[in-house]
């Protein structure tokens, strides 16, 4: 079992690949990720960057191609779709961008909906309303999901990830089908739920303004980690940071520090408007200074080059009747 100073979720190595005739596509590629009990965190990245297949696989969703996985302290590696199951019923909760509310059950009935399928609670209504009422729908659950709007659907979708007092919450877009005010009370309402609770949030998302309401924003690029963002307490000038809860919440008292990121093998990745900036093609010089490591591009080095993938490379060109035609008007034939 998992210690009290050990993450909750701990990945090494983890890498899920597609394969499709001869080719294969690495949707995540090596990725070293933990998550401390009690932390709220991002991850972020362009689409196709892996970051969703990274979330499925920490949910046990996808079964990873290799690499380690242990869910509080727990490995499901090599653990049976039973055992799966359970872990997803018991350990984590589950909130999409979708909602994916059953439209014929009331706000309540969508809450208790996940203790259908595991060991039956006498208190399931209460907790249920209780929950309701913690994310502010005190008064709406007797109503439908066409009865919401889309931000009140997706907090009722909340409060069912937090029936079976999961573990952890794994959030997918969660504010990709609302307007920015209703993303904004999302945010918040993770934020405040990390805060009064000490609930553990993994949130992907492609809005920049989460950075606001989380402590670290790692960013997915290629199937892998690039880059690690942290947003620390601003110095007051005196040499000490802004203490206490308002000033910790505060976001006009944070700066953003960050950080690139090393695999388990030491494999960095430096950004492509970075290289590009730099002129740094497939070779670094790497320094170790007084400051520390210095890297200057190789002269004469091979410059980064966008490849196409098979997928993308141009059909061979065939001449046809329209082919001749064209030729002939053009007077090649």
């Amino acid at each position: 079992m998992r210690t009290a100073d050990e993450p909750i979720l701990r990945a090494r190595d983890l890498t899920k690949v597609y394969r499709r005739g001869a080719s294969e596509v690495r949707a995540v590629d090596g990725i070293d990720l933990d998550v401390a009990s009690g932390e709220l965190m991002a991850i972020m990245g362009r689409s196709g960057s892996g970051k969703t297949t990274l979330l499925d696989l920490l949910g046990c969703l996808l079964r990873p191609t290799s690499g380690e996985l242990e869910i509080d302290g727990v490995s499901v590696i090599g653990a049976s779709d039973g055992e799966l199951a359970t872990i997803r019923r018991e350990r984590i909760g589950f909130v999409f961008q979708e909602f994916n509310l059953i439209p014929t059950l009331t706000a309540v009935e969508n809450v208790l909906l996940p203790l259908r399928y595991g060991p039956r609670r006498p208190d399931g209504k209460r907790r249920a309303a209780e929950l309701l009422d913690l994310v502010g729908l005190t008064e709406r659950g007797t109503h439908r999901p066409t009865e919401l709007s889309g931000g009140e659907q997706q907090r009722v979708a909340i409060a069912r990830s937090l029936v079976n007092d999961p573990a952890v919450i794994l959030a997918d877009e969660p504010t990709g089908e609302l307007d920015s005010s209703s993303a904004a009370t999302i945010f918040e309402l993770f934020h405040s739920l990390n805060r009064t609770f000490g609930l553990t949030v993994v949130i992907v998302s492609h809005d920049a303004n989460v950075a606001h309401y989380v402590e670290r924003v790692v960013a997915i690029r290629d199937g892998k980690t690039s880059s690690e963002t942290m947003r620390k307490l601003r110095d007051q000038g005196d040499g000490a940071a802004e203490s206490g809860a308002e000033g910790h919440d505060d976001p006009a008292t944070h700066v953003f520090e960050e950080l690139m990121m090393l695999d388990s093998a030491g494999r960095l990745q430096v950004p492509k408007e970075v290289r590009e900036r730099y002129g740094i093609g497939d070779r670094v010089h790497m320094e170790e200074t007084a400051d520390g490591l210095l890297l200057r591009p190789v002269v004469g080095a091979e410059a980064p080059v966008r490849r196409l993938a098979p997928a993308d490379e141009p059909p061979a060109r065939k001449v046809g009747r329209l082919g001749r035609l064209v030729n002939r008007v053009r007077g090649r034939g």
